[in-house]
């Protein structure tokens, strides 16, 4: 599975988790669980996103064509 699949699945299992605590809101339901669950897999998409921003920055910082080749 590439990164970026698995940010995808791990989004989509955000928002399914978003979707049952504003349910359980709404019947004044306790959700702790679920607000456990999201907040480790936003750690997740944080951490693998992270990987992905520091590539691109140093990308920005470091084109290409200033790059030696040897």
């Amino acid at each position: 599975m590439s990164q970026k699949q698995y940010l995808k699945m791990l989004e989509r299992e955000i928002q399914k988790i978003n979707h049952q605590i504003d349910l359980k809101i709404l019947r004044g339901e306790n959700y702790a669980k679920e607000a456990r669950d999201h907040k480790l897999l936003l750690k997740k998409v944080r951490y693998n996103s992270r990987k992905s921003f520091l590539k691109n920055l140093t990308e920005k910082l470091f084109p290409r064509f200033l790059k030696f080749q040897f």
